[in-house]
Formats: structure tokens, sequence, C-alpha cells
């Protein structure tokens, strides 16, 4: 059924209510107690006239107007009547309120109301209005204002409208039936409270039999068991809403529902291979890489994440596995070093496992899965191996050169066995101290040793393929030097002994102690003795401590510094191992005098220069070295403080085109002494003969005649004779330099329309210069016209 018959169906509902009594027109009508024109009365009043109460003119009804009319006529509203109308024109009907005069029209003789547009009562659903009937002369009320309402009757003329389009949903795979997916709404813009226009039912049109939806509330479920996400991941499902409660004629709209289901961990990890083979060089580093293994799942996200172990192996700890979560693979990695000609292949039992795994699908089986790998170790060309990763030799610091003092073995632990080449990396060994047989490994010395230099030597000692050279390999060795009592004692420090002129016999003036560098197992045992060419006439003697010192004492009473200031003890030290070494040390002793409590209060200068270690001799050559040095010094500071004239020519080589520089700073104008300056004011004034007045000539030689250069177009004449006349005076002048110079004069020539500025050719007093010009060479000369050129009797005042 299309709209136009629903249309038809509700216009013919409204007349047939509103022809019943209770829908009457003519309820506008005036009305006294519901018949027209009645009165009554109602008492009397305090003077016993009968009252009379008026009864109502107009008793108002509402008017009902069906929405969206298509009729070609105005439609048609009801008819307002006053009792006050006689038929005679008189009255006029006056129509007021929403809508007056634009949707609603009234005829003001016959009080009939007709609708100018079409009414949507979703827009607006009811029409207040007043009414009123006036004299049409006078326009006085006949009647008092009154209200009614044009209510609109609402038809089926929306469509339901879902609130989204489309909608988007997400469901979990294997969802069991009848979960809920999400929930849809409509809304319809016609009157609920009236029929069933706003009524709406939903329906779905696409999507079976995966969903259904609920007519009344639009809940989408599920509707079929087991649905699997790796199967079909994405459903578009199309729901209609109609309404009219489902009946035919009912308008209808629909939206279109996105649903996806989500990811669950219902299935297992699974290895694509059961076996997986790698090769590996048996040089590959710990920590590398040796393969990568991956289980594919058919989940997603974090229900796809899988943990690798090794759940067996023949090489314990030789390798392990982890899980790159990125990628999730299984990453085999070395632990242990790899040897080809020990073991040259290796198995391992490898299980994957998901991380997360739902107790819901247990029943769906195990979800794990395992692999065997089998990993091949293959053979590298190795460099040789050593026996020991280092060595640990000694050699007694008195060997000759050439012996051996131990060696080194390298092997090839190929399968080849090359042969190996021994050498010592010189980097260790700079001074060349050892060598090693470049065949079996002995290693042997070159120079002789001394342990008190150097008790340890460290070395590295190279091994080589002899069948190739590229494989070497290193190892330490340590080589101690062994001690052998090769040095004598001598004293532990330099001793600086005196004694008192009031010293007693046997009385202790010195204790000393000895050191050796060597090092003996038992320690050093030292024994001191008097020379014994010092013992006949001995001032001093040597008493042994037994504890590795001695004491030095006097053997007279009193010493005299005048007769004898300095002694020398020779002191005979010599240790306890063998061979036994001794030495001589001398001690020296000054003699010096002393309070009563033995404190030394004065030592001759004798004895204070021997105490440092210098003779007068000594002493007085350095003092000759300081005052030549002295003498120098002084010399060169003079020598600088002369001051050396410059030459005229700095450069020996280029002796052409100088400019020579004089320095000299002249008196000025008034210093008429130094140089002719009216030459420069006026060079035809220039005498012929005229000589420097500077400098004397020593001879005259005759003036070198140069050829007079041609006049030229320019007006420069006088420059040009001025040049001519310098370059004669320069040629004759016997006192110029033997080379060429360039020679420069301030003229400024003849001609010039400004005339010369320069101060050189002013004339002696200010009045006979006229400055009057400098007025008409416009405003950059205005300052200088105004200083000079004003009138003479306003210098003169």
């Amino acid at each position: 059924m299309d709209r136009r018959k629903v249309y038809v169906l509700m216009v013919l509902w409204a007349m047939a209510h509103l022809s019943s009594p209770g829908y009457s027109l003519r309820a506008l009508r005036r009305t006294t107690g519901g018949r027209r024109g009645s009165t009554g009365l109602t008492g009397q009043d305090a003077n016993g006239v009968p009252l009379r109460r008026s009864k109502r003119g107009w008793m108002w009804n509402q008017f009902f107007l069906l929405e969206e009319y298509t009729g070609t006529d105005l439609q048609y509203v009801g008819k307002l009547h006053s009792d006050a109308d006689r038929g005679d024109g008189s009255v006029r009907y006056v129509l007021n309120g929403e809508g007056a005069g634009t949707l609603f029209k009234i005829d003001e003789k016959s009080g009939d109301i007709h609708a100018t547009k079409r009414l949507d009562r979703e827009e607006k659903a009811y029409y207040i209005l007043h009414a009123k009937a006036v004299n049409r002369f006078t326009n006085e009320a006949l009647e008092g204002e009154s209200e009614f309402i044009i209510k609109i009757h609402d038809i089926n003329d929306n469509e339901p409208r879902f609130t989204k389009d489309p909608y988007m949903a997400r469901v979990p795979e294997m969802s069991d039936i009848g979960t809920s997916v999400i929930q849809v709404t409509a809304t319809d813009a016609d009157d609920a409270t009236y029929g069933n226009s706003a009524r709406v039912v939903y329906s779905i049109l696409e999507g079976q039999p995966y969903f259904s939806v609920d007519p009344d509330t639009g809940l989408i479920k599920t509707a079929l068991p087991g649905m699997d996400r790796e199967v079909k991941e994405n459903y578009q499902v199309v729901i209609q809403a109609k309404d009219m409660a489902g009946q035919m004629g009912g308008l209808s709209g629909t939206t279109t529902v996105s649903i996806t289901l989500s990811d669950v961990n219902d299935n297992p990890p699974r290895f694509t291979k059961t076996l997986y083979e790698f090769r590996v060089p048996e040089s590959t580093e710990l920590g590398s890489v040796v393969g990568l293994i991956r289980a594919m799942d058919a989940d997603i996200g974090e229900n796809a994440e899988m943990d690798y172990r090794i759940i067996g192996s023949d090489g314990p700890g030789m390798f392990d596995i982890t899980t790159n979560r990125s990628t999730q693979d299984g990453v085999i990695v070395l632990r242990k070093p790899l040897d080809y000609e020990r073991k040259r292949q290796y198995s391992l039992r490898v299980q994957v496992e998901n991380v997360h795994i739902n107790p819901r699908f247990f029943s769906m089986g195990p979800f794990r899965d395992e692999a065997t790998i089998k990993i091949i170790v293959e053979d590298v060309d190795e460099p040789p191996v050593f026996e020991r990763a280092s060595y640990v030799m000694e050699v007694k610091e008195d060997a000759a050169r050439n012996t051996v003092i131990g060696s080194v073995s390298a092997s090839d632990p190929d399968d080849k066995n090359s042969l190996v080449r021994y050498s010592i990396d010189r980097r260790t060994d700079m001074d060349r101290v050892f060598n090693i047989h470049a065949g079996n490994g002995s290693v042997f010395i070159l120079r002789e040793l001394d342990r008190e230099e150097n008790a340890w030597h460290n070395i590295s000692v190279i091994a080589t393929e002899f069948n190739n050279p590229r494989q070497i390999s290193r190892v330490p060795v340590y080589i101690r030097v062994l001690d052998v009592n090769d040095n004598a004692p001598t004293f532990a420090t330099n001793y600086e002994t005196f004694v008192c002129e009031n010293a007693r016999a046997n009385q202790v003036i010195q204790t000393v102690s000895a050191t050796d560098p060597d090092e003996p197992l038992g320690g050093h045992r030292f024994f001191f003795s008097l020379a014994q060419e010092a013992a006949g006439k001995a001032n001093f003697s040597v008493r042994d401590n037994k504890d590795n010192t001695a004491g030095i004492l006097t053997r007279r009473n009193s010493y005299n510094s005048l007769q004898k200031s300095i002694y020398h003890v020779p002191v005979v030290i010599s240790d306890g191992e063998f061979p036994m070494q001794s030495s001589t040390n001398t001690l020296t002793i000054r003699v010096c005098t002393c309070d009563r409590e033995g404190n030394m209060k004065l030592c001759n200068t004798e004895a204070l220069t021997a105490r440092a270690g210098l003779s007068t001799g000594a002493l007085v050559a350095i003092l000759l070295c300081v005052i030549i040095l002295l003498m120098i010094v002084v010399l060169f500071a003079a020598l600088r403080r002369q001051r050396k004239k410059e030459p005229l020519i700095i450069s020996k080589e280029d002796v052409r085109d100088n400019v020579v520089s004089y320095n000299d700073e002249g008196g000025g104008e008034e210093d008429t002494q130094a140089f002719d300056i009216g030459t420069l004011r006026n060079p035809e004034a220039i005498e012929e003969s005229k000589q420097r007045r500077d400098i004397v000539p020593e001879t005259f030689y005759p003036p070198v005649r140069r050829p007079v250069l041609p006049p030229t177009r320019d007006n420069n004449g006088d420059v040009r004779d001025f040049i001519n006349q310098r370059l004669q005076d320069n040629d004759s002048d016997p006192t110029a330099p033997p080379y060429d110079s360039l020679a420069t004069y301030a003229y400024e020539g003849n001609g010039s329309v400004a005339e010369s500025l320069s101060s050189l050719e002013s004339v002696t007093t200010e009045g006979d210069q006229d400055y009057n010009y400098l007025s008409e060479w416009g405003p950059r000369f205005k300052k200088l016209a105004d200083m000079y050129g004003g009138d003479d009797s306003d210098r003169d005042s």
C-alpha cells in the first residue's frame, strides 16, 4: 500500500469523526445552558430588584486537522459564529494567535476558518489561536475574546531511522548460540500515542543463519555455534526497522552492522617440519646464532605467542634456544665452543608451546608440538693450539748465552696436522734478550741477564702453520730471573758523621747499616770491619753489632780540628752468601767544636766544604763561571740597547724602483731654513743652477740633457715643465743615490677653475686675497664663503 492510499484512509477516518455529535462545529455558536438565547433569574438585590445572570455567548471546542493535506482547495478547519450575528453583515470575525493570517485565514463575514498550507505534525503538533466578534462599523467587541486550539492529526508519513549507520561490533569466535553482539535502535518521528505509526519492529535481512535480532529490542545475537575466525572473520548484517508494528503498508529503514570475530586461542602451534638441519663452522663464536625455527599458529596477537625450549640433546649445554617476541621465531644460540675433530654432529629435541592457554579449549588437544634439530659441525682450518694457556720458565741471572731455559709446544688441531713454526713477537722482546728454535720451540737466551735490572721478562711466542702462514696463535711466556750473589753490599745511605774535639775514647759517634740488591733466600747477613790498611794507625774503630749494623767508635780522648779537621775511615762490608761479595766504603768524619752535651757548635770551612762534597778549587771554578756568565749577559744587553739605523734599501736583491722614506718632519710654513717653500708655490721661479741646501755636493757633474717632450692636446704644459726641471736637477745632483728612485712633488698645476686651495700658494697677507668667488660655488662652500667672503669693511671692523 503506497502513501497516497494511506492519506485517503486517514481523510475518511477524520471525516467520520468530525461528523459525529461530539465533534459538531456548531459547538462554536452562542448558547445559554446548552440552549441558545435562554436566561434565568438568580434572585433579588438588597432593594428587591430581581437579578439576571448573563449566559455564556461562546463555548469553544478543539479543532482537528489532518497533516500533509494534498488537496487542491484550501483545507477547511471550522466555523466561528456568534449569537449577535443576525446575518446582516454587521459582525466581523477576527482571528489572532499562532499562524493567524499565514497558516490560518478566517472569513470576516461567515467566520469560516481554512488552512492555507500543508501542515506537518512533526514540526508542530498544535496551534493556539484567539477569536472575537466585533461590530463592523464601530469596532466594538460584541463578545469577549476566547481561546481555542487546532490540533494536527498524525498520519504515518515518517519511516523509522537508526541512530547509527553503520554499526561496528565484535564478538569472540566460537561463541555459544545467543551470545549478545550489539543492540541497534531506530526511532520514528510519528506520534507514538496515536495508532501504530511509531511502533517499530526489527528484522534481519542479511546475515542469516549466523546472527538473529530481537524484533522488539533490536538486540543482535549469535545464531550459529562454532563460528571460526580463521575460516571467516568479518560479517555484514543488514537490519530492518518497520513501523505500523510490522504490518503491511508500514514504512521501514535499514542499517548495516559490521561484525568482526575476535580471536581466541583455539589453535595450537605446529612445526612446519619434523626435522630441521643446520650447518655451522667450528670457528663460530660463542653467542652466535646457529639457526632459526618457526612454528605456525593460526591465532593472532597474544594468542599466537609461543615459547621454545630444548627437551633433549646429545650435547648438554652446547646450545640454547630463545624466542624472538616480534617474529615468534625460535633462535638457536651457541653456548660452548665447537670442535670438528672432537664431535661433528649434534641432535636436539625442541618443544614449542603457547604462552596463553584458554582452559575452555583444552579439549581441542595439547597446545604444544615437538621437532628434531640436527646440527652439523663443519671443519675449519684452525690455528695451532698450544698445550698450555701460558708458560712460566726460570733461569739464573749468571746463565751463559745460548742457554736453553725451556720450551713450548703447539700442534695443528686439524686432520692434516700441519707442521708448526715458532717465533718470538719482537714487540714483546725489543732488546732481543731471548730467542726460540723455529722447529722444536726451545727458548734460549741471547744476552746476559741481570736480575737486579729486570727480575721478570714477559714475552709472546707465536706458532704459525707451515702450510698456511695466516693461521697463527700466541701464548704468553713468563721468564723469571733467579738471583745470584753478584753484588757487594754498600752503605745504606750517605752518612754525615762528626766527632767532637772533646770526645772520649770508645765513644760511639755513628751507627751504619748496609744494603745489597741481591735477594738471598734466607735474607741478608752483613759483616762490618775496619779495612786492613787502616787498622794500624786508626783513630777510629768499627764494631759489628751482629744485626746488620755497625758502630763507629773513637780510639782516643780528644781531637784537634786545627791539626786535622777531616778523617776518612775505610769500612769493609761483606755478605754471607756464596760466593761472598765485599766492598770497602769510606766514612768521612769531621772534627767539630761541641758543647758539653756533645751537640755540634762549629766546624771549620774545610770541613763544611767537605760536607758538601766540594773542594776549594771546585768552588773557585764555579765562582769564575758565574762571573763570566754575568759579563756575557751584560754585554748582550748593552748591544741590544744600541739602535742600528736601518739602511735605505732593506732588500739587497731588489735595488730598483724603491721609494725612499726619510721620516723627517719639517717645521711648517714658518720654517724656511730647511727647504725652499717657494719652489712648491711657483715652479716658474725656479733657478737653473740652484743646488740642494741641506747637502753639500762633493763634486759637480754636467747636467744630463733629456729630450723635451712635445706638447699634447691637454693643457698641462706647466706640469710637464715642472717635471722636466726636476729630472734635470736629479740628473745633475752628485749626491743622488746610484739607483732609480721615485721622487714625488705636491704640485697641482695651473689652469684649475677652482685654483689651488693649498696654503703653500697663499700670499703673505689675507688682505691680498679675494674670497667672494666662494659664494658662487654652491651650498657645499657656504661655510667657507661665510668665513672668508665678507666685505673688507666687515673684516676691518
